[in-house]
C-alpha cells in the first residue's frame, strides 16, 4: 500500500495514527507528492492528500475513507465498533474532530491574507466553530479513551493540530478534564509517532 506523505497534514497524521494503532505502518510506502502534481490528480480527482493506494492500485481518499479501509486490514481489534450505539458514538466523536479541522485550515490561510470585513467574518465563524467543538468535548471528555476508537484518534489529532498552528490560542484554559485526557494519550505511539512538522 502507498500512502501521501506529509508532515504537517493532520488529516494524514490521522491515517498514520490509525495504521500505527493497528500495527500496519510498516505496510504503508509514503508517498511524497505535491497536491498539484498531475499523477496525483490522475489517481485522486480532488487532488487532496490524504490519498492511499492499495495493494490492487485502487486509489482511496478522504481520511474517514482510509481511515476504515485501514481498519479492514490485519487482526488487530477494530478502530471502528460494530453496528450499535458505540459506533455512532466513535463515528461522533471523529466528526466533531475532523470538524475542528475543518474549521482551522481554511482559517489558517484566511489569516495570512489583507483583511476586510468580509475575511474577519469568515475567521470569526470558523474559530467560534472551533471553540464550541472544545467545549463539547470538555462536557464529554469521560467518554474519550485510550486511542482505541476512531473516535478518539480524530479527536487527539485535531487538538495536536491546534497546538501546532494555533498555540497563540490555547484550548486547554476552560477545558481541565479534556486537557487531562490529551495528556493522557500525547505519549501512546499512534499520537507521539505521528507529531506534526512544519
Amino acid at each position: 500500500m502507498k500512502i501521501t506523505a506529509s508532515g504537517a497534514s493532520p488529516y494524514v497524521r490521522k491515517v498514520m495514527a490509525c495504521a500505527i494503532a493497528r500495527g500496519i505502518d510498516q505496510q504503508l510506502e509514503k508517498w511524497t507528492i505535491a497536491t498539484t502534481d498531475p499523477v496525483l490528480s490522475n489517481s485522486n480527482p480532488l487532488g487532496k492528500v490524504p490519498t492511499l493506494i492499495t495493494d490492487e492500485g485502487v486509489a482511496l481518499f478522504d481520511s474517514p475513507v482510509i481511515c476504515e479501509f485501514l481498519d479492514s486490514v490485519g487482526s488487530a481489534p477494530a478502530l471502528f465498533p460494530p453496528a450499535g450505539p458505540a459506533r455512532w458514538a466513535a463515528l461522533r466523536l471523529q466528526a466533531i474532530g475532523d470538524g475542528i479541522l475543518d474549521a482551522s485550515q481554511p482559517r489558517r490561510r484566511e489569516i495570512a491574507l489583507p483583511q476586510d470585513e468580509g475575511r474577519v467574518g469568515y475567521i470569526d465563524l470558523q474559530r467560534g466553530k472551533v471553540a464550541r467543538a472544545v467545549d463539547v468535548l470538555e462536557k464529554e471528555a469521560a467518554s474519550l479513551g485510550p486511542l482505541k476508537t476512531i473516535g478518539d484518534i480524530a479527536v487527539a489529532c485535531a487538538l495536536g493540530y491546534l497546538d501546532f498552528r494555533f498555540a497563540h490560542e490555547p484550548w486547554r484554559p476552560g477545558h481541565p478534564k479534556l486537557a487531562a485526557w490529551y495528556d493522557s494519550v500525547v505519549g501512546l505511539p499512534p499520537i507521539a509517532q505521528t507529531a506534526p512538522v512544519a
